[in-house]
């Protein structure tokens, strides 16, 4: 599975309050989650963000509360994948719970800059920009790419409980 995209570039310990702000923790609705993801980080965010996108950002990218909603947010924005150098435990967690490909990089999230384009090959991990440079992450098992590709654990299931549905 391959997937392509605009970079958004952020710093370090980017938390769940600033991936999706306490004030709208009340709806559990995607639209508005999406249209507040990011805000408190880059005001612009919601209006500029496009399906396909990417994020990338420093270490410890979603630490803070263990809110589902941070990750629900992205995928709703159209967040198509994140690559930072570590991640808080939960939020990695919480991410492919819902399929959203998260991929630990140092190298490349140090090189890869704001407004580029890259191609994230997931079941290699193999992150490469417009110019041909690549960095390797690590692959995730297999496993986790069905999970992926499946949208999430949810629909994952689904599709081990009746395959046929």
């Amino acid at each position: 599975m391959k997937i392509s995209g605009r970079v958004w570039k952020f710093g370090a310990n980017i938390d769940t309050d600033a991936i999706i702000p306490a004030r709208y923790l009340n709806s559990a609705d995607l639209a508005n989650l999406a249209a507040h993801c990011m805000e408190d980080a880059d005001p612009e965010f919601p209006e500029k963000v496009q399906v396909g996108d990417l994020i990338v950002a420093g270490p410890n990218f979603g630490c803070g509360s263990s809110r589902e909603h941070a990750p629900l947010a992205l995928k709703a924005a159209g967040i198509a994948g994140i690559i930072a150098p570590s991640f808080a435990r939960i939020f990695y967690r919480n991410a492919i719970n819902i399929g959203l490909p998260i991929l630990e990089a140092p190298v490349a999230a140090e090189a890869i800059q704001e407004g580029e384009t890259i191609t994230i090959d997931l079941e290699n991990g193999l992150i490469t920009q417009a110019n041909g440079t690549s960095y390797q992450a690590k692959p995730f098992p297999q496993f986790m790419q069905q999970l992926i590709a499946a949208g999430g654990l949810i629909a994952y299931t689904r599709e081990k409980v009746n395959p046929h549905a």
